[in-house]
């Protein structure tokens, strides 16, 4: 292959799994701040199949930015290949994973290689894989930003008022609502790290899963209603979301706190007479953040579970093994020899 090109996963329309070709495409060049980065795996997640099935327009943006063939994915890992001259502290040869560009739709990930802006990079940890690596970005960075702290000031655009996590401590019990996934086992960890009790709702499949990953109580929401179960909880975190995410309001204590990280339906009556509030977060992009979890993820207090792996030119294949659902941990794509 001509060193100049590469192979990339394209949308050239929008659709069904089937729709992801497998193409060969010019290298990307990097530009000031960036690196181009030789990618070795890439993390998927719901804004990529969200763009496959015909979602062009990030919330907050007045505009779609996608233009036809566009390359998805976010989330890589890999070494660093070459450096814009005006970037400082990486060098050729080192190993990172990041979060690119997020939010938009112009992370380019599903490649070969890809042109990283470097302040979305951190080192990968050298005590894990690139593969584990590549499914901590954004799944990671969104439980850092909702639980631990947000890192920006930019408005969300699901609130006026500005995200707050709730200080986590021993005192604190935390529910997570579809624990087992990418999000959800990220933020279990977290919790425990500083030191909170944690519910976790999941199916029955994933308890001892998150058993070894510490949870305190579990939860089969096949088999009982949570908020039937749990009350006087300091915060619920719902990875879940939709119209039935209110019905754990009720598992809040009053001065309790509900972080749904999709959008929900609330009641803001129903919240006031509570005395509970709802708040949620849009994950950004943030190479520092990245490094304090690589820290986590490197003294083995936080893991990275991996769902199941495919080669890039099977995308169709796991984005297929997304819509199933009932995802343990991270789906991710290995590229190259190199996984």
């Amino acid at each position: 292959m001509p060193i100049h090109t590469m192979r990339a996963v394209r949308l050239h329309e929008h659709g069904g799994p089937e729709v992801l070709r497998y193409d060969e495409v010019p290298i990307p060049e990097p530009g000031p701040g960036e690196v181009l980065v030789r990618v070795h795996a890439v993390g998927v997640n719901p804004p990529d199949w969200y763009l496959r099935g015909g979602l062009t327009r990030m919330p907050g943006e007045t505009a779609s930015t996608v233009r036809l063939p566009v390359i998805p994915g976010t989330d890589v890992s890999g070494v660093v290949e070459a450096i814009a001259s005006d970037v400082d502290g990486l060098a050729v040869g080192d190993e990172v994973f990041g979060l690119l560009r997020f939010p938009s739709f112009d992370g380019s990930a599903y490649a070969e290689y890809v042109a990283a802006p470097a302040a979305d990079l951190a080192r990968k940890p050298a005590g894990i894989d690139h593969v584990q690596a590549a499914g901590a970005p954004m799944a990671g960075l969104t439980a850092w930003q909702f639980l631990i702290e947000v890192g920006h000031g930019h408005p969300s655009p699901f609130q006026a008022a500005p995200h707050r996590p709730t200080a986590l401590d021993a005192d604190t019990t935390v529910l997570i609502n579809g624990a087992a996934g990418g999000v959800g086992h990220f933020a279990l960890q977290l919790a425990k790290w500083k030191g909170a009790h944690v519910i976790a709702v999941a199916s029955g499949a994933h308890e001892s899963f998150l058993s070894e990953l510490g949870v305190d109580r579990f939860i089969d929401y096949t088999k009982s209603r949570p908020e039937e179960l749990v009350h006087g909880v300091d915060l619920v975190l719902d990875t879940v979301g939709g119209p039935d995410s209110k019905r754990f309001l009720r598992t809040l204590k009053r001065g309790g706190a509900q972080f749904p990280v999709l959008p929900g339906d609330f009641d803001e009556d129903e919240t006031a007479k509570l005395g509970v509030t709802v708040s949620s977060a849009q994950v950004r992009s943030n190479g520092a953040q990245l490094a304090e979890l690589g820290r986590l993820l490197d003294a083995g207090r936080v893991r990275v579970a991996i769902d199941s792996t495919f080669a890039l030119a099977d995308a169709r294949a796991a984005h297929e093994r997304a819509a199933r659902g009932h995802i343990r941990g991270k789906i991710v794509l290995t590229a190259g020899s190199s996984g």
